[in-house]
C-alpha cells in the first residue's frame, strides 16, 4: 500500500463486508464501512468536498473562518479538513450531541457553541439558523450550509456512488441510507440513476422525523417529533434534497435503532453509531420482505466509539427505558446500580480518601457506600472529603473511615416511594436495605428517571 502525505488522502475507498450472522432472509446483506474514514464517518467525504470546492471558487482565503450548524458528524469531517488546511472553525451543535463528539471536536481545534435541541427551524436558537447568524456577524466568515450546498451531494454522486458500484462489480439491487442534510441520498440517487438504474433506494428514518411519511404517503407534515438517534431525520426538506428516486422508507424507533446497533456489534463485530442501528434495522426489514434473492447494501455511517457513553452504556440504556429490568414492585425498581449485581461503586473503610476521590471522578458519582465485606458501615460524599482535607491536603492520605458518615438513615425496601422525598429534602441519598442486606442507593435523578419512564 502507498504511503500517504496527508490524512485527507485516506477519505473514501472504505471497505465493504458481507454480513454472515444477521438474519437477512433470502437476501445477501453488505455493510459499507464508512466508519473507516479517518474522522470516523461518511461526513468526511462532504467535509472535504465542500471546503475544496469553495477553495477552487476562490471563496476561501488563507486562515478563513468557517461556520456550520451540525447535529451529527459533519462537524467532525469539517474539523478534520479545517485543521489540516489551517482554517478556523465555529460549529453550532444541538445539546443532544454525545459528549464524545463534543470532546473530539474541541480536541481538533473547533470552537463549539451548544444550542437548544427542542426548537424547530425558524427559531433563532435552532442550530442551523444560529450558525447562519453567527456567520453573518463574523467578519470574513464562510457559511458552509451543508443543507443548501450542492457540493454536499456532489461528493456522493461522483465519489461514493461510483465507488460502491465498482466494489460490488456493478451488481446491486438495493441500498439503504439515512437522510440528514440529504447529501448522501441526493448524491447516490443521481449516481445510480446514471450508472445503475435498477438499484432501489431505501430510506431509513427515525420515528419523529417527517421524511418516512413524505416518501411513503406523499404527506409533508409540518410537525415533527423528537428522537435520540443522532445525525439523521429532519423536520423540513433541505433545499438540496431530491427524493424522486427513493421508493420506500422505514420509520425506526430509537429503541430498535440502539438494539440493532448492539446486535451488529455482537454478531458481526462492527461497532457502528446510533444511525447505523436505524439503517440496519430498515435494511433487515426490507430484506425479510423480499421473496427473491437480492444484493442489498447498507451504509455504516459512523463509528460507535462516539456513543460509548450512550447506547453502548447499559446504565444509559436503563435510564432511558431501552433495557428492561426485573420489576419487584418495591424500591428495588428505582435502584439503577444494584449492589447484589456488583454494579454499585463502593469503597472500603481502610481505603485512602484519595482513592475515594479518584473513584468518584472516574465513575461520575457524588457519594460512595463504605462497605466492610458485605456490611454497610458508612457513606462518604464529596462534601465529607472536602471538609476533611480542606486546609491540609495531606489528609487525602487518611483512611475513608476518618471522614465517612457512619450514622445512617436507612429505608426498608418495602417503603413507599413517597418516603424518598424527606430523604432528598435533607440533601441525602436514599440507602435501601432488605433487613441487614444493603441493596443500593437511590438518588434524585434515579427517581426522576423512574417517573419519566412511567409516562413513556
Amino acid at each position: 500500500m502507498p504511503i500517504h502525505s496527508s490524512v485527507l488522502e485516506l477519505i473514501g475507498q472504505t471497505p465493504i463486508v458481507k454480513a454472515q450472522r444477521l438474519d437477512a432472509g433470502v437476501c445477501e446483506l453488505y455493510l459499507k464501512l464508512e466508519s473507516a474514514n479517518p474522522g470516523g464517518s461518511i461526513k468526511d467525504r462532504i467535509g472535504l468536498s465542500m471546503i475544496e470546492a469553495a477553495e477552487k471558487r476562490g471563496d476561501l482565503k488563507a486562515g478563513a473562518t468557517l461556520v456550520e450548524g451540525t447535529a451529527g458528524n459533519t462537524g467532525l469531517g469539517l474539523a478534520l479538513v479545517a485543521q489540516q488546511k489551517g482554517y478556523k472553525l465555529i460549529l453550532v451543535v444541538p445539546d443532544k450531541m454525545s459528549r464524545e463528539k463534543i470532546f473530539n471536536l474541541k480536541a481538533m481545534g473547533a470552537e463549539v457553541r451548544l444550542t437548544r435541541s427542542d426548537v424547530a427551524k425558524g427559531h433563532p436558537e435552532y442550530y442551523q439558523d444560529l450558525a447562519k447568524t453567527i456567520a453573518e456577524q463574523t467578519p470574513g466568515a464562510y457559511f458552509i450550509n451543508q443543507f443548501g450546498n450542492p457540493d454536499n451531494p456532489a461528493a456522493h454522486e461522483f465519489g461514493t456512488g461510483p465507488e460502491i458500484l465498482e466494489q460490488m462489480g456493478g451488481d446491486l439491487d438495493a441500498i439503504v441510507f439515512g437522510c440528514g442534510s440529504s447529501g448522501t441520498m441526493t448524491g447516490l440517487s443521481r449516481a445510480f440513476a446514471t450508472l445503475s438504474p435498477k438499484t432501489e433506494l431505501v430510506l431509513a428514518d427515525p420515528v419523529g422525523s417527517i421524511l418516512a411519511e413524505y416518501i411513503n404517503d406523499g404527506v409533508l407534515n409540518d410537525k415533527s417529533g423528537s428522537w435520540l438517534v443522532e445525525g439523521i431525520g429532519e423536520d423540513f426538506l433541505p433545499s438540496i434534497s431530491d427524493f424522486s428516486r427513493v421508493t420506500k422508507a422505514y420509520a425506526i424507533t430509537d429503541a430498535e435503532s440502539f438494539h440493532t446497533a448492539r446486535e451488529l456489534l455482537a454478531k458481526e463485530g462492527v461497532l457502528g453509531g446510533s444511525s447505523t442501528g436505524t439503517l440496519l434495522a430498515a435494511a433487515l426489514k426490507y430484506c425479510k420482505e423480499q421473496t427473491t434473492p437480492k444484493k442489498v447494501l447498507v451504509l455504516v455511517p459512523d463509528t460507535g466509539n462516539k456513543y460509548l457513553s450512550k447506547m453502548y452504556n447499559d446504565y444509559w440504556m436503563l435510564d432511558n427505558g431501552f433495557l428492561e429490568r426485573p420489576q419487584h414492585g418495591d424500591l428495588r425498581d428505582l435502584i439503577l446500580r444494584p449492589y447484589g449485581q456488583r454494579d454499585t461503586v463502593v469503597i472500603g473503610p481502610n481505603d485512602l480518601l484519595t482513592t475515594a476521590y479518584q473513584r468518584m471522578k472516574l465513575y461520575d458519582v457524588s457519594q460512595l457506600p463504605v462497605m466492610d465485606g458485605d456490611q454497610l458501615v458508612g457513606i462518604v460524599d464529596e462534601s465529607d472529603v472536602l471538609l476533611h482535607v480542606y486546609g491540609d491536603e495531606a489528609r487525602f492520605r487518611d483512611p475513608v473511615a476518618t471522614a465517612m458518615v457512619s450514622k445512617l438513615d436507612r429505608l426498608d425496601v418495602k417503603s413507599p416511594i413517597e418516603a424518598l422525598l424527606p430523604v432528598f429534602d435533607r440533601g441525602q441519598v436514599a440507602i435501601v436495605m432488605d433487613g441487614n442486606a444493603f441493596l443500593g442507593l437511590i438518588t434524585r435523578i434515579d427517581l426522576l428517571n423512574y417517573l419519566r419512564r412511567r409516562v413513556q
